[in-house]
Parts: structure tokens; sequence; C-alpha cells
């Protein structure tokens, strides 16, 4: 029997089911391909189960200082690494469960296999039962991407782990090496620290979260250190041997060669769209190495074919596939959409918290722009004072001429909170002086975005001058 539907989606990962969502919302036959588990790497192995083991490690980070909060604990308190664990599956089903539910509701057919092209808008799925073939008005991939695998020697031995691998660590390690300073690889850093693991973290590069602006990967690296992570940066790991007890990387840096000992290895150094045994040469879908080739409609090149999430490459970020799954399936169903890359937030969930929008400093003055930057330091805001979380600051990065707001980066606990601020400024293509007009309850964190771009003129009132 072939199944006949107005939207085929291929995935249902974040970008896949927002899709089958908003598709249903707009009166659309729907049917939602996934091969594993709804939620795809996000809620199940990625955004959340990490923000979960984040947020214990914020907690015993608290619990440790309770003291200068004037609160004295009458006993050792210790992590048990099995009921946060525990905890974590138990929110990870909750949510997976959720949007089955959410789908069910909506009334959108869910098909477990793996679906392929067999021709443009016609897809063969691989069930447990045997195969149904789908035949689609419109079809919309979301198969998501999977980490990269380092070629080096050694690669393949037990304990060298991707993100999924680390996730799943039944105990904790005494030494963890992590290969990458980007997103995962600083927010694993930061849970496994916590827990008292001795970490070491390699880059390439030479800085920490090279995509964002350097005043944050910085200012991030100072309070890591603090903590006792180790950065070795412009080094590169060569390969991995097995030795008694563990496993030792070989390590170039910029001074030498050396051996780094450690329990477990995690490989952070990026991911690659799953684009293979797709099918996609029978639907005639172009794509380069980066990913299929999208506009900004997420139309590919194959009229009715559109592509959303991590397979198209670009920023590998769950809410950049939601928003680009509503915005296929709008035109896909005649409802003009476009989706507008500039005003993408990143955010990095480590302790404190790291955000961005916009242009950095850098990119600003590399496109041209006569480039103002504010300051704004949060041991000066008094909320972060008054709950002891003074490490950071905000950046607002302006041009001079007409004081447009060209992006906003911050380091400060609930950055991630704070950052939607400054996508709001850059999609309404605000100014400083709209930025400043604006009340800011006190006292809040939020009182720093208006501070430092007060700073921009050399005029933040909180600040000495």
């Amino acid at each position: 029997m072939t199944i006949q539907t107005d939207i085929a989606i291929l995935g249902g990962g974040p970008g896949g089911y927002v899709a089958a969502l908003r598709a249903a919302q707009l009166g659309a036959r729907v049917t939602l391909i996934e091969e594993n588990k709804i939620g795809g790497v996000c809620l199940n192995v990625g955004c959340i189960p990490t923000k979960a083991l984040l947020r214990s490690a914020e907690v015993y980070r608290t619990f440790l200082r309770a003291e200068a909060f004037g609160l004295r604990l009458e006993g050792r308190v210790m992590p048990d690494w099995a009921v946060i664990q525990s905890r974590k599956e138990t929110i990870v089903r909750q949510l997976v469960e959720g949007v089955a539910k959410l789908l069910r509701r909506a009334g959108a057919q869910v098909i477990q296999g793996r679906g392929r092209f067999v021709a443009p808008r016609k897809l063969e799925v691989t069930t447990s039962d045997g195969a149904e073939r789908v035949e689609a008005k419109n079809v919309v991939i979301a198969t998501g991407s999977r980490p990269v695998q380092l070629p080096l020697p050694g690669m393949g031995l037990p304990g060298v782990l991707d993100s999924t691998g680390a996730l799943a660590l039944e105990a904790l390690p005494r030494q963890l090496l992590v290969v990458g300073g980007g997103v995962v690889g600083v927010e694993f850093a930061d849970i496994f620290n916590a827990f008292g693991v001795e970490v070491t973290v390699v880059e390439m590069l030479d800085r920490l979260l090279p995509q964002m602006d350097a005043d944050l990967g910085q200012a991030l690296a100072w309070t890591m250190e603090q903590r006792g992570i180790r950065f070795h940066l412009n080094s590169r790991v060569t390969r991995v041997d097995a030795v008694e007890g563990g496993l030792r990387a070989v390590v170039v840096t910029p001074d030498d060669e050396e051996g780094i000992e450690a329990d477990r290895i995690l490989v952070a150094v990026g991911r690659r769209p799953n684009v293979e045994n797709l099918g996609l040469e029978a639907a005639g879908v172009r794509l380069d190495k980066t990913g299929i080739l999208v506009d900004a409609q997420m139309r590919t090149n194959v009229p009715s074919v559109y592509a959303i999430g991590d397979v198209t490459g670009g920023a590998l970020l769950a809410h950049v596939a939601m928003r680009g799954g509503e915005v296929a399936v709008e035109n896909a169903l005649g409802h003009a959409a476009t989706f507008d890359q500039k005003t993408i937030p990143w955010c990095v969930y480590t302790n404190p918290e790291v955000a961005s929008v916009g242009l950095t400093e850098a990119q600003a003055r590399e496109q041209g722009y006569d480039v103002r930057v504010g300051r704004f330091p949060l041991s000066a805001n008094g909320k972060a004072l008054t709950y002891g979380e003074t490490d950071g600051f905000v950046k607002v990065v302006s041009e001079a001429h007409f004081d447009e707001v060209l992006g906003l980066h911050i380091v400060a606990s609930h950055a991630s909170d704070l950052i939607h601020e400054g996508g709001l400024a850059l999609a309404l293509e605000a100014t400083l002086d709209e930025l400043i007009a604006t009340v800011h309850a006190h006292p809040t964190l939020s009182e720093a975005v208006r501070e430092a771009a007060l700073e921009t003129r050399g005029g933040a009132l909180h600040l000495p001058h």
C-alpha cells in the first residue's frame, strides 16, 4: 500500500517534529518518518541530557560554597552519579513522550523506519515489518548530523568516546581528556570538572569557542582555569595508545610534544550531516561537503523538496532546525516565509553561560564598519553580586554612524536567557538609543545590557570614569 500525504518529513528531531506540528496546524496531512527515537539527537543524546547534567553540576557547586551565603551544612555533600544519570533519563523520557503525544494529538502519522528517496517526492521506508511507500506533495529532509570521528591511530580504542558515549558513562572517570574546545567540549569539561574529575582540554586553535567573539572564549577559559581545568591551545592530538590503567594521547603543543594520560578521552571536534543512504541522487538533490544546499525558504534545487537543520550545514543548533522546519512547511503550503540567519543566537551552558548573537567585533571590523564597543562587567551589577555570580561581562558591538546594534555577546549566569534582547534588536535594526531608552527592571542581570550600550559612548552609569 502507498501512503499519500501532503508533507513527508525525514527525521523526527527538533526540526522534523516542529515541521510536522506546524504543518498540521496549517491543515496538512503529515507523515513523519523516524529511524530511531522521536526527538532526535537533541532530546535523547544532546541538548536536553547535557543541560540536565550541567544543572546538577551547578547545584553541586552552589552547595560547595554554601557558607559564602551564610549557610552551614551538617555533613558532606557528595555527587551520586547514578542518581544524577537517573534524573537526566527521567527528564529525557518525559520530553520525548510529550513530543510523541503532541504529534498524536496533531494528527501526524509517525512511521518508525528508515526512509529514502526512490524519486522526487517518492519515498521507500524500511520498517521492522517490511517496507512502506510514501508519496508526498512536499518532502522535508531533517536527518540531522553525527559526531565527527578523527582519522587518527587509536581512536577506536575502548574508552575513546563521542558525546553520546560520554552521556552514558556508568561511573565518573578519574581523568578526562577532551579533544576540542568548542561548545560540546567545554560543556562536558564543565560537567566533569564540577564532580571532581581531572579535566584537560586540547584545542587546535588559539582560543576556546572559536566561532564566537574572542573575548568570550578568553573569559570562559579564565574561569575554568581557576577551577583546575587545564588547557592546551594551538595544540593537536596525533595518536592515542592503550596504557596500563587507561589511555595515553600524544599531544603536539606549540612548545613540544607530550603524553597526556586519562581514563577516558572525549572527542568533540564537530559534527557532519547525515546525507548518506537517503537516495538523494534519485531525487536529484544537490549538496556539497557542508550538506544539502538550500535557500532562505529552505528549498533545495528540486521543486517541493526542502531541507532543514544540521543536514544543511551552517549553524548546527536545535533552534535553527526548529525555525527552519516552520519556514519550510509554511512555504510548502503556500505561506511565504524566510529565515533571517543574522538573528541566530549561540548559547553555551557552562557556568557561567556564554551567549552571542550578531556580528563579533572582529567580523564587524572585517566588514568595514566603524565599530564602537561597550563592555560592562557583571561585578558591577547588583543582582549578580547578590547571587554571587560575578564572573563575566556584557559586550555590545555597534557601528558609529547610525549607532545600529550589530552584535551582543555575554558571559554571565543566565546568558542564554539574556541574549534574546540582542536578537530582537538585530531583527528590528535597533539603535543604541533604543536599547538605552528601554527601561530595565532593577535589580536584574539585564541591566548590564543597557549599561554596556551606554558604555559604547563612555557613559555607563555604574562604572567609574
